[in-house]
Parts: C-alpha cells; structure tokens; sequence
C-alpha cells in the first residue's frame, strides 16, 4: 500500500534522539528551547512554544486569548475537530465560516457577510481561526483587517503549513495574527512523533502559554503572591496543563529543521507532477493563490459534477488497488456531537459540496517517481472504468 503520507527519518534524526537518550535530560532540558529558537528564527516570530501536539497548542492559544463560556469563536467547518474542538475546551460557543471553493480556506466574502449579520445581534466572535488547509495560507491579510474593524483576534491554524509562505513571508510570523500554531504529527512536514508549536510576536501571550502549559506553575519571584520560601520553591498560580514537549522529541524536531526547505521543494515538485498528468482527466485540481506558497502537506483532488456519485466507489477501488488515498476532511458541523449543538446538514454547502467530491493522493518527501506513476496510472485506470 502507498500511503497518503508518511513520515522520512534519517540517520542524523537517531543520532539527535539517540544523543539525548544518552545525556542527563529526557523531558525538560536544552534540545526544547534550542528547537523552540530554530522555528522561532526560521519563520520570523519573536516566541516559540513547543507543546505535545497541535491540540494543545490551539487550547493554549484560545486560553492564552482569554476566551471563556461568554465568548464566541468561529473556524472553519472543512478541518480537523481539534480546530472547533479547542474553542469547546474552554467552554465558549462555536460556529462556523464557509469555505473558499477554490482555495478550500476560510471565504472572504462569506465571513464578511457572517460579520454582519452577527454585529447586528451582537454575536460577534472574540476569536476567528482559519485554517490553512493543505498547506496553502488563508487570505489573512483581508482576515486581518476584519479583525481591526470587528475587533476579533486571530489564531492561525497552520497545523498544515510550516515550510509555506504568505506574500512571500515565511507563515508562522504572526504578522497578520495573534498566534499560529503548527503540527509536528508523522505525516505533516516535519515532524517530532507527536509535537505542535505555537509561535507569536506578543510577550504576554507566550509567557501566559508557557505557564499554562506546564500546570500552571511559576519558579519567577516576580509572579508570586508572596516570598520564596527557598530554591526549591513553586507556585500553582493558574490552572494549567501537563502540555509539554519532551527533549527527545524536540531533538528530532531540530534535526527535521534542518531539511524543512527540502522536504516543501520536493512536496512543490511533485505536486506539480500530478498537475500536468491529471490535467486532462475529469478532476478539479488544487488551485493555488498567487499570494501563496503552500507546504503541500495534502494534494486533493475532487471529483467533477458528472462523478460526485461515483466518490465511494473510485475512492474503494484505489484502496483496493494498494494507493492509500484518504479525505481531508468531513465536515466538522456533520458530526454526530455537534449536531446535538443544532448544527444540520446544509448549512455550509461549499464544505459539503468538497467533502462529497474531494480525494487526498499520496504526496511526501520520499514518495519515488515509480510510485507516483503507479498512483497517476492506477487514478486514470479507476476513472475509465
């Protein structure tokens, strides 16, 4: 079977785990800040936060914004739940904003007109979290200027997106948002096992997700409420969390920094080997916006009008014939929780329209030219049938 993804480890990436296994700190010593600094520099933040996946990462964001059961927070119904179901943690009320049915992002139009419509009946969301979906970012510039007149804050899921730019900046550099937050999972870009980083340019935010991400503890005199009763000394000052990213991880992580331009080249270059072989097949192919240069963590394609009710069958059948593909993703307002919070089938037709059409290929950085042809030439055989 050819996977839809899949993770490349090295020599180097043992010997980096390797290398901490056999050194005095397994958890929290100096490989977690020396990665936090990498990906910090790399994409051009001034803070990085390593934390145990992307989940935590979006709660800690959400936490650190200070959403709370009064509040609303929007994102996108085409996502994985981790990106609503973050917004549920910290027990405010989701909703959704359509997608882009080009980009498969956040719609500019349909959130404009959502923005409305909620200032008329004061609903107004305090958090907006696009989702950058594949790897290609969201238009944030539009979304950051919404923000300015609707006085919302933006977390970027970029879970996708580490490696991508937006108007020729790196993502992650928080220009255009509060915080991003990546994923280090084995079949995104880079990875680190489990692992996920939130990275943004406001001091305050870090040091509120620093601490909420290890139980809420402070060691600086400053924070307490009263004298350190010796060098020992702790104190809980919030209910935090255990989140943290553990050392060898983090090695790993910094040794998978190392060929992050590489891996996004190669995921470029194959994506464009699928562009001019389906070209001429019934498929929608991924558009990419000109503004954008996307990671490529996912290559979706969706199935034409005329073969929308063929989509289990072609999908079954590539299966069948040893080419993982899979689907990113349902949609999050179709699932059997949330549809206990009122949300119904219809309600965001543009996700569900992707949704009954749309087939994740295999793309990653070690995928061979022999394996990519037998994805393509197995595709056009499924097709003809």
């Amino acid at each position: 079977m050819i996977p839809y993804g899949r993770q490349d480890i090295t020599e180097d990436d043992i010997k980096a785990v390797t290398d901490v296994l056999q050194s005095d700190f397994l958890t929290q010593g100096p490989a977690i800040p020396r990665f936090e600094k990498t990906v910090a520099e790399y994409c051009g933040s001034k803070h990085a936060l390593a934390v145990n996946n992307a989940t935590s990462a979006l709660h800690l964001a959400c936490r650190a914004l200070g959403l709370t059961k009064d509040d609303i927070a929007w994102t996108v119904p085409t996502t994985f739940v981790a990106s609503a179901n973050c917004i549920l943690y910290c027990g405010a009320t989701v909703d959704f904003v359509d997608i882009d049915p080009d980009t498969y992002t956040m719609s500019i139009p349909y959130l404009k007109e959502k923005l409305k419509r909620a200032k008329k009946n004061n609903t107004l969301p305090k958090i907006i979290i696009p989702v950058h979906l594949c790897g290609q970012s969201c238009d944030m510039a539009s979304i950051y200027e919404l923000s300015k007149e609707y006085n919302f804050k933006i977390i970027e899921d970029a879970a996708h997106a580490i490696g991508g730019k937006y108007k020729n900046e790196p993502i992650g550099n928080c220009r255009y948002s509060d915080i991003t937050v990546f994923s280090f999972h084995p079949v995104k870009i880079i990875t680190t096992a489990e692992g996920g980083m939130a990275l943004t340019n406001n001091t305050k935010l870090a040091e509120k997700m620093s601490l909420l991400r290890s139980h809420g503890i402070t060691r600086d005199s400053q924070q307490m409420t009263c004298e350190s009763d010796g060098p020992w000394y702790y104190q809980q000052i919030d209910l935090g969390y255990n989140y943290r990213m553990t050392d060898i991880q983090a090695a790993l992580g910094y040794s998978q920094m190392e060929r992050l331009d590489g891996y996004v080249s190669k995921r470029q270059s194959l994506a464009k080997q699928y562009d001019l072989a389906l070209k001429e097949l019934p498929l929608i192919l991924p558009w990419q916006h000109p503004e954008t240069y996307s990671s490529y963590h996912l290559y979706v394609i969706r199935l034409k009008q005329e073969n929308r009710n063929k989509h289990k069958s072609i999908f079954s059948t590539l299966r069948e014939k040893g080419i993982g593909v899979n689907l990113h993703y349902i949609p999050v307002h179709t699932q059997p929780y949330y549809q206990e919070m009122g949300f119904t089938v219809g309600d965001y037709p543009e996700a569900e329209s992707y949704y009954s059409e749309a087939i994740s290929l295999p793309l990653y950085p070690n995928l061979t030219k022999t394996n990519q042809e037998l994805v393509i030439s197995t595709l056009k055989q499924v097709l003809s049938e």
